[in-house]
Formats: structure tokens, sequence, C-alpha cells
């Protein structure tokens, strides 16, 4: 476990925060949660990260920024327990599913769903395109599609151990999830992977978040669901 004072500038329903809170969580490191408005940053902010982006963590006076370089960081100060498989071939694997959710299922599903429906009004920024919506409501099924391939022949989306990859699925879903956008009827077995991820004592704080004037449907912290 990190010692010292550790601080994570986040903001809920940014999937790539949530993948690293994840990590953070698994690994049991304790950190500050900061909440981080980050379309309209703050100085401090600015300073820690000029482009403006979430996450940031500072970790004893260092910053660190960019979603996997902290994934990465924290798997190699705290090995323990693993989220990336020991072959070189398997941690591969594992960072071509992580790219495939963080830019694939970003941009195709996450920034045209949640994006349209909460976060364009969140920011400002007028009103949801509905041909991006009909997007992003199309691209999700062949995503959710190709997952149940994987699912079909590992136990979890890069092998048979939970990995990063894992997270990084599971924290673009469940930000979709929060605005009720994934058919989890359409693939049994992707329905079961993310039961089983969303029982972990990890996923306990983002189940908890709540983001106003969007109340969480009433299955999104059922764990029966």
């Amino acid at each position: 476990m990190l010692t010292g004072m550790h601080r994570l500038y986040h903001y809920p329903l940014s999937p790539f925060s949530r993948k690293v809170r994840l990590v953070l969580a698994e690994k049991k490191i304790d950190v500050e949660l900061i909440e981080e408005r980050y379309w309209d940053p703050s100085t401090e902010f600015l300073r820690l990260n000029p482009c403006g982006r979430v996450p940031v963590m500072k970790y004893d006076g260092r910053v660190f920024s960019e979603s996997n370089a902290i994934c990465e960081y924290l798997e190699e100060r705290t090995p323990q327990p693993p989220l990336m498989p020991r072959t070189p071939e398997d941690r591969a694997e594992v960072r071509r599913l992580v790219n495939w959710f963080d830019d694939a299922f970003y941009h195709e599903v996450t920034k045209n769903l949640l994006g349209e429906r909460v976060m364009k009004k969140v920011t400002g920024a007028g009103y949801p395109e509905s041909k991006n919506v009909k997007e992003g409501a199309r691209r999700i099924k062949f995503h959710l599609d190709y997952m149940a391939q994987l699912l079909d022949h590992r136990r979890w989306l890069a092998g048979d151990q939970m990995t990063l990859a894992d997270f990084s699925a599971a924290a673009q879903l469940s930000c979709i999830d929060y605005i009720s956008d994934v058919d989890w009827n359409r693939h049994d077995v992707v329905k079961d992977w993310y039961a089983k991820i969303k029982s972990r004592p990890a996923f306990r704080s983002l189940l908890a978040d709540q983001l106003p004037g969007f109340p969480q449907p009433t299955h999104y912290a059922n764990l029966d669901f």
C-alpha cells in the first residue's frame, strides 16, 4: 500500500477517472477524491495538468496524469493484487483491449450517449444531437457482441485472470449504465461478467456516485440487476 498524501482529481462520470478509481480501490490505496469540473478548470488544476483533463493523481508531491500512465504506475508501485499478467504476450493483449475501450468504445459509444445525454447539459454545451445518440445506440451493440465473443472463450476479457482490460471496459459501461443505455439482456455472458465486476468491493464507490439532476436508475447499484 502506498503511504503519504494521495489525491485524485476526477469527475464522477469520467470513465477514465473511474478506471483509476477501480485500480486504487482494488489495490486498497486510500486517496482523497477531489471532484474537478474539467470543462471549467480551476487555476490549481491547470497547474497540475495544463491540458485540463482528468484524472490527475498527486502522490507525495509528484503529479501523474493520463489514466493509463497512472494505472501502470500503480501496478508497478503496488503489484499486489496484480492487474497485468506475467508474460509479454498476455500484457500486450491487455493493453490492446485497454486501448480498444479507451479509444473505440469511448468515441463510438460513451461520447455519443453520455456526452450527448448528460455532459452537454452539465457543461452548458447545448442540446443533444439525435444523430449522435442514435449512432451510439447502434455501436454499443457491436461492442457488446465483441465482448461476448471474447467471454465465450475466456473467463475474463483478456484471459483467465481479471486485468486492467476488465476495469477499462467496466469503467466505460458503468457510465453508460448510469443513464440506462446498456441492454444487459443482449448477452448473458456479458451480464454475468459485469455482475462479477460490479460485486467487487472496489466497485462500491462508483455505485454510490450521484450526479445532481441525473438520479441513478433503480437497477444501477443493485448487484442482482
